[in-house]
């Protein structure tokens, strides 16, 4: 049906796609690092009535976008379906009707051009968002993936092997964030809002819990800070006392920080990492960037982390990823189905 390109690998093009939440996303990448186009339709202004994401909604707006998104990747790289080596999509994790508009998308295109079928981990994309913005970046290197729904400690040993030091219990990072901006009125997403009022803050104002674990575990919970957050709102307003919302956002804020910032620092003195790197959408997170760098000097380590749009979910960070997994030979069968409790490092086939 196909053949992968051989012997020297240099202008390798990957047209890739991402639907795994609710941004309907195509890109074209080449070489792993460099991004010809990146076309991303969000549905933010869709979901902020119902203060998050409602996967029937998001999977409607998937199938009505994912056609004209493609077509536009495809004509802002100046590139015709014909001249991809290969066409890569999230299969996991993610809302299982989302996943699959962009996974039968992706097949019937792979089908059709002749062209390979690249499954893409949704966690290893946003790793992989980090070459698209270092070129010159390689593992190993200790990344800290934190979004809406993953709050993972990752040794990226290689481009393709990693180790899952750390992940979230209960809420991810991104999720208590948007349930504690939800809680104090101020709308969704609430990684952004709650980031702008914290700037107006005093982080150390309210001592709001910071969760570690007595077996050792580099493991992040976070579901008791949020019911801190509701206790001391509900108690003050019981008692008729006025809160600061800026200070409620700084201190819930740092709590989060100290707990991300410490358990990476850990994880990468255990490895003898000198590289740190930042994805996910609590990526773009200043009061994270900034204690982070930080945290990084004091043990002599690198910082990297990619600008704020490829933070968020998009299909660019997708066909970064897929080059690695082309290159390894890694390819789909057009049986590839949607997993939407993916495990990191589960092959594909």
């Amino acid at each position: 049906m196909f053949q992968l390109a051989e012997g020297n690998t240099e202008n390798i093009l990957i047209l890739a796609v991402e639907t795994s939440c609710d941004e309907t996303s195509a890109a074209v990448v080449e070489n792993g690092r460099k991004i010809r186009s990146n076309i991303i339709s969000s549905q933010i202004d869709i979901h902020k009535k119902f203060g998050g994401v409602v996967p029937e909604i998001a999977s409607r707006k998937h199938v009505e976008l994912i056609i004209p998104v493609i077509g536009q990747a495809l004509e802002e790289a100046s590139v015709s379906l014909e001249q991809v080596d290969a066409v890569a999509v999230t299969y996991g994790p993610g809302l299982a009707g989302a996943l699959l508009v962009g996974l039968s998308a992706a097949k019937a295109l792979a089908f059709a051009a002749g062209k390979p079928l690249v499954g893409v981990h949704h966690i290893e994309g946003h790793i992989a968002a980090n070459y698209l913005e270092h070129e010159t970046l390689e593992p190993p290197f200790v990344c800290l993936v934190a979004s809406g729904g993953h709050s993972h400690i990752v040794y990226v040993a290689d481009y393709n092997r990693f180790e899952i030091m750390g992940q979230t219990r209960d809420d991810a990072a991104g999720e208590a964030f948007d349930k504690t901006a939800r809680a104090l009125g101020l709308g969704y997403p609430g990684g952004p809002l709650i980031d702008a009022q914290a700037k107006k803050g005093d982080p150390f104002a309210i001592d709001f819990p910071r969760v570690h674990f007595n077996d050792g575990s580099l493991d992040f919970s976070f579901s008791g800070l949020k019911t801190a957050v509701l206790n001391y709102l509900n108690s003050n307003a019981q008692k008729g006392i006025e809160i600061s919302i800026p200070d409620v956002c700084a201190s819930f804020q740092q709590a989060v920080v100290d707990v991300l910032v410490q358990n990476t620092i850990r994880a990468a003195e255990l490895r003898g990492a000198r590289k740190i790197a930042l994805a996910g959408g609590v990526a773009a997170n200043s009061q994270l960037r900034n204690c982070m760098k930080d945290a990084a000097e004091k043990i002599g380590a690198d910082m990297f982390y990619p600008r704020p749009l490829l933070c968020t979910d998009n299909a660019a960070m997708i066909g970064a990823a897929a080059f690695y997994e082309y290159k390894r030979g890694n390819i789909s069968g057009l049986d590839l189905n949607a997993v939407a409790s993916l495990k990191l490092g589960t092959a594909c086939g």
